[in-house]
């Protein structure tokens, strides 16, 4: 504990934004980043507690070593910080962006004052590390002879990827797109995260035993026996893409979408890429001058609103079923669990109309194209309100309501009826495999990340491809070094 008075005397203090007016200018990041003299000094709040909960069950899901950095971080040692935070996270710069930080909901400085701006720490520590030339290739001093595919270049195959190869195995990595990253690179907008931080990794992980196949289907292109008759284990790591099925009239109108195509064609132009590839609508999908309604209520949808205002909309309204949350919470009662409170993105901040307690009826048009969005209030049970209905005028909508499971379907057809599958409560279909070893029902075949625990955050997907990683270099090797 660097200082141990500093959660007494300095006050909370994250990096600030550029103003809405600029920043939906541009699809580049608009965080202005703090100086290190400030960072340290954020860093000096944690209290080094006694039982951190920041890394425990209701915290970070690698169990980074959080009062551990911090302190490294106040005493400015950015070498030793970096190091212990690859320890449990092989990308910071990724979980240090786009995390919504259930560690600083879990901070014990959280039930009486502000939570230590974890997150912006570990974002510098990222950033700095590769500003001083700290993150380099790691290549295994041992070569295992032991040849390992993973389908899927998201995070979890990428972690899991990273881990494998610095054990000493050769490493094939399969990716249906053009370039590596997974939903990282197509799914989350450049604001939120640039792709040059993928970039690095990839080539990064180049130097540590990783090939990288890239625009192969895997299912279609080769398939999965395939690759279990080449390679002594095969992880898969398909993303969680497909769409929940809405099931609201008009969702056949022009001018009504998914998210997740919305977003790709998106990241696309940014990246320079054909909006059309790996099977994606080729379609343009433009908000330019239109207004926008965006169905439902979380990252996903916020994601669509501001890829709207950047776009031009006129009007961007969003649609959210649930209740109004309270403006804040009972710490006593919730803490350190994540707790239910009025959360405003930096999407939602650029001038997004919010409605909640709102269900959508209908999407209506004329002649074919739509021309507006039939909703009504609903109770406390989500149950229509009569006489409660209303139309917004909307010349594009998207629907943003989760996801049912790995777009990567194609994998899941040729195994069908060798694979065992369950749904889970949220209408997901994920492939069965325990969180100890990973294995699924068919040999040589592991499953990690949203495949297996259905959609969810990117922290979660790195915990489960490091995960995977140590379970099959124990099942190649007789035991691991690598760590959990």
């Amino acid at each position: 504990m660097g200082k141990v008075t500093g959660f007494m005397e300095i006050d909370r203090q994250v990096a600030k934004y550029q103003p809405a007016s600029d920043r939906i200018r541009h699809f580049r990041e608009f965080t202005i980043p703090m100086s290190d003299a400030e960072v340290t000094k954020q860093a000096a709040r944690c209290m080094d507690c006694g039982i951190p909960y920041c890394h425990g069950p209701t915290g970070c899901p690698v169990h980074n070593q959080i009062p551990d950095w911090n302190d490294l971080v106040y005493n400015n040692k950015w070498e030793e910080a970096i190091r212990n935070l690859h320890s449990t996270n092989n990308f910071p710069e990724f979980t240090g962006r786009v995390c919504p930080a259930p560690c600083e909901e879990a901070c014990t400085l959280n039930l009486e004052d502000t939570p230590v701006a974890i997150k912006t720490v570990e974002q510098a520590i990222a950033d700095k590390a590769y500003e001083l030339g700290f993150i380099v290739p790691q290549p295994a001093t041992i070569h295992t002879g032991k040849k390992v595919a993973v389908i899927g270049s998201g995070p979890s195959g990428l972690a899991a990827a990273q881990q494998l190869g610095r054990a000493g195995h050769e490493v094939h990595v399969y990716e249906r797109e053009t370039k590596p990253g997974g939903l990282l690179r197509y799914g989350i907008p450049d604001f939120k995260m640039e792709k040059n931080f993928i970039d690095r990794r990839v080539e990064q992980m180049k130097g540590e035993n990783v090939t990288f196949h890239c625009g192969v289907n895997v299912g279609v292109d080769v398939t999965v026996e395939k690759l279990r008759s080449d390679y002594d284990a095969v992880l898969y790591c398909g993303g969680s893409e497909t769409p929940r099925e809405a099931g609201i009239p008009g969702v056949e109108l022009h001018g009504v979408h998914d998210a997740m195509p919305y977003l790709v064609q998106q990241n696309r132009r940014v990246g320079r890429e054909n909006i059309d590839s790996a099977g994606w609508p080729a379609d343009p999908i433009l908000a330019g001058g239109k207004h926008v309604v965006v169905v439902g209520g979380g990252d996903t949808a916020s994601d669509c609103v501001g890829t709207a205002f950047r776009q031009g909309a006129v009007k961007v309204t969003q649609l959210d079923i649930r209740p109004r949350p309270p403006q804040t919470e009972d710490k006593l009662a919730v803490w350190p669990f994540w707790a239910t409170k009025m959360r405003t993105s930096s999407s939602q901040a650029e001038g997004a109309v919010r409605e909640f307690q709102v269900a959508t009826l209908e999407f209506v048009g004329e002649d074919g194209v739509l021309t507006g969005v039939k909703c009504c209030q609903v109770d406390e049970r989500r149950k229509p309100i009569p006489g409660t209905e209303f139309i917004i005028k909307a010349d594009l909508a998207f629907i943003a309501i989760g996801f049912s499971g790995p777009f990567t379907d194609s994998v899941l057809k040729e195994l069908d009826g060798k694979l065992e599958l369950n749904t889970d409560r949220r209408g997901s279909t994920n492939v069965v495999a325990n969180d100890k070893d990973y294995r699924s029902s068919v040999d040589k075949l592991w499953v990690a990340g949203d495949a297996r625990r259905g959609q969810s955050l990117v922290v979660w997907a790195i915990r489960e491809g490091r995960q995977a990683a140590r379970a099959i270099d124990e099942a190649l090797m007789g035991e691991s070094v690598l760590p959990r």
